[in-house]
This record gives structure tokens, sequence and C-alpha cells, in this order.
């Protein structure tokens, strides 16, 4: 594959969306809400922000611009800038390979509870026992997975512009509006409003390390960051597109639709809780034991459920479909394959790696690994040991190798890089530190050794 047939988002919008849709997904809709909930609210929520327009900012801007700069997926982009260094790309490989099966077995999950939506069951998702009676079941997780991986394929197999790209358009803008609704509907309920001080109000009290790292590791996941996909999103970048703009628009969408989110699972929380530290700390059944409860309120609740799920869908698909792409990419440009086989392959190993996720909850419940279901061990071992070391290897080999000039020069191909000095100072100092603390502090919590 040569960088010449290499396929290219039409512009900025299609770039953005896209790379906006890889950014938002189950990581902001499931996973911020929880997270916040667990870790403070509105300590947890300032700490995110600020974090995101810092360290985000700077990784996110050298991901994107290493693969513009040099029109290559992950492997590929750091053998091109430094053969050396091809490890650091191998490494950001691994990261959505593991991801993308356990990823799909959650997507499978919404792709059921829109399924009860669709087919009059309503009704039943709201109680306490439907979604953990789901997942331990053996056959139709399973068969959900199954269906909401072949639709990732499906779309990836045809391509970045008429399919990731027109896909994304769609999505994004339908995902923002409904989130709107939902969130006003959801502060609008009586005893609410205790959930949305709760979330929106900094308890400095309620700060800690913990809050920290966990806020550093949910931006890992929610950004796609130090996994390859921003680098491969990168590679179909134009050259006459903002690239420093591109990235602020990206932030902006990814850190609103975690907000709205948040907005609108946590002040239910209060409403059928009175928000608890046990409803709290539920973790990541939350949106699925909470939000059909808020539908079950609602007049018409079982259409605006139906319409959640369908956008909630959209979003798991849009990251989804940036993992496979990523994987895909990386198999067109290593092993010299056309696009469908890279989609058949990677198609077949996900569904394989995805069963023991799957089944974890079910059959192979008492299977575990250093005390984790499978489907948790890949989660920690993608998002809380592989990423921060990824993350960290950038920063050193764009900080001390090839010089955050190599980065600067590509964002100014399209004038004045405005944040320059802040991508530095992130990129060579502050991130590294943070990154490091990131990994040895989640290392030591997984074996019981860490707490604050």
């Amino acid at each position: 594959m040569t960088n010449e047939k290499r396929s290219s988002f039409t512009g900025k919008i299609g770039f953005v969306l896209a790379a906006a849709g890889s950014a938002v997904g189950l990581g902001n809709i499931w996973r911020f809400p929880y997270l916040a909930a667990k870790y403070g609210g509105g300590i947890f929520l300032l700490v995110y922000i600020l974090l995101a327009v810092s360290f985000g900012f700077a990784l996110m801007t050298a991901e994107i611009a290493i693969g513009r700069k040099t029109g290559l997926s992950a492997i590929g982009a750091f053998s091109a800038l430094q053969k050396k260094y091809t490890f650091i790309g191998v490494l950001a490989s691994v990261v959505p390979v593991i991801i993308l099966p356990y990823y799909s077995v959650i997507g499978g999950w919404v792709t059921k509870y829109l399924y009860a939506f669709v087919t009059g069951g309503a009704v039943a998702t709201a109680k306490d026992e439907y979604f953990d009676g789901f997942i331990s079941q053996t056959t139709e997780p399973i068969i959900w997975f199954s269906v909401f991986i072949g639709i990732t394929a499906l779309i990836v197999l045809f391509g970045v512009e008429k399919g990731i790209e027109k896909v994304s358009k769609f999505m994004m803008p339908v995902l923002v509006a409904l989130s709107f609704f939902i969130a006003i509907y959801s502060i609008c309920m009586p005893g609410a409003w205790e959930g949305v001080k709760y979330y929106i109000m900094p308890d400095f009290s309620k700060f800690s390390a913990t809050t920290v790292l966990a806020a550093m590791g949910q931006l890992f996941y929610s950004m796609s960051l130090a996994m390859g996909i921003m680098i491969t999103y990168g590679s179909y970048m134009k050259k006459d597109v903002n690239l420093e703009s591109s990235v602020t628009q990206i932030e902006l969408f990814d850190t609103g639709i975690a907000f709205l989110a948040g907005m609108m699972i946590i002040p239910a929380v209060f409403v059928f809780s009175e928000g608890t530290p046990e409803a709290l700390g539920k973790g990541p059944s939350l949106m699925f034991v909470t939000l059909p409860k808020v539908f079950e309120t609602m007049a018409g609740g079982t259409y605006i459920g139906l319409i959640f799920f369908l956008l909630v869908l959209f979003a798991a698909l849009t990251s989804s479909i940036s993992l496979m792409e990523t994987v895909v990419s990386i198999v067109c440009d290593k092993f010299k394959v056309n696009r469908k086989l890279a989609c058949l392959l990677v198609f077949v190993f996900s569904v394989v790696l995805g069963l023991l996720s799957s089944l974890g909850y079910g059959v192979w419940s008492e299977v575990k690994i250093i005390g984790m279901q499978f489907l948790d061990f890949f989660d920690f071992i993608s998002n809380s040991v592989l990423m921060p070391i990824v993350a960290l290897l950038t920063c050193i080999f764009i900080g001390y190798v090839i010089k955050p000039k190599a980065v600067i020069e590509e964002v100014e191909l399209n004038g004045k890089f405005k944040r320059k000095k802040l991508f530095e100072v992130v990129i060579k100092y502050i991130a590294p530190i943070f990154i490091v603390l990131i990994l040895v502090s989640s290392v030591l919590d997984a074996f019981g050794k860490f707490s604050i």
C-alpha cells in the first residue's frame, strides 16, 4: 500500500466528525458517568476538563501530526520517523487489537437493550435484575456481540470516505441533539437537583490523587489516545486542514458529550436512590440499570429510550469503527493485503477473542486472571498498562528524540501554532510525570497494594 493510493477524508468537517466519533463512544456515555459518580462528581469533572485541555490536547496533537506527516498507521509512522523506535508503533497497535473484542461485547449489550425497546420489552429493562440476568447467559450475549461487530466490519469495509466519514457525519449531530434532550429531562425530575449539584459543583474535600489518576485514565480511553487511532486518522487528513483547530473541536465534542452523559445519568441516580454511596459506586452497570428507570417515568419513555439506545449504539459504533479501522490499516500497511481480506482477518480474530469477555460473565465467571473476569482483565491490560506505556514512550520520542519541532512544523503548515508553548512543556515535562504515576498506581491497585 503506497501513500499515493491511501484513502483520505474529504475535508475538515469529515475529519473532525470521524475523529470526534472515535473519541465520543462508550467511554463518554457509559464509562465517564460512573467514574464521575464514584470519584466525587464535580471535582472529578473539573480535574478531567483541566487534563483534557492540557495533556489531552498535547498528546492528540502529537499523534495526529505524526500520522499526517508520515501518511502511515502507527507501526509505519514510528518506523518512518526513526526506525529503531518502531517498537512504540507495535505496542500502540496491540492496544486496539485487545480493546476491539471486549468493546464489541459491550456494544452487543447496547444492541440488546435497543432490541428490547423496539420489541416492547422496555418495562423489563427497568428491573434491577435485568442487566445481570442478561450478561450471565451464554448464547444471547454472543449473538448480540456478533451482530455489533458484524455491523462495524461492514462499515469499515466501505472505506474511509464512503464508510467511516459518511456514517460519522450523520451519527454525531444526532447524538449531540438527543444527549441535550435527555439531559434536560433528567435534571427536571423531582429530586434531581441534588444530583446536579453533586455533579457540577466541585467539592474540594473529595479531591485526592485517586481522583486525578482516575480522570487521567479516563482521558486515554475517552479521547482514543495512545492506541494508534489518532495516528491512523491523521494519516487520512489532508495537508490543507488546520490541525490545531481540528484538535480543539474534537476535544469540545468529546468533553461536551461526556458532560451531557453525566448530566443524564448522575441526577437520575439521586432521583431513584437518593445518591447513596452504594448507588454512586455501582460502576459499569450504571447506565444499563439507571436510564431504563428514567425512561419508565417519561411520557412516551419507550420511544425516547428506543432513540437513546439507538444513539448509544451509534456512539459505540463510531468508536468500534475507529478501533477496527486502525487494526485493518495496520494489517494493510504491514502485510500489503487488500482491505477486504484485512477486514475478514480482523473480524474473525476479534470474534474469537471476544468470546472470552462474553462468557466471562456466564459459564466462565469463575475463571479469573489476577482476580479479574476476562473483560475486566483486558480493560486493565489495555487501559491501565499498555496505554500509559505507549503514551510515555510517545512523549519521550517526541520530546527528546525527534524533538517537538517535528510536530510543530507539521501543525504550522496551516498557520501559527497558538498553543505551541503549552504543547512543548506538557509533552516534555508534565505528561511523562503524570503517566508514570498512573501506570504505577494502576498496577499496584490491581494487586491490592494501593489506596489513598
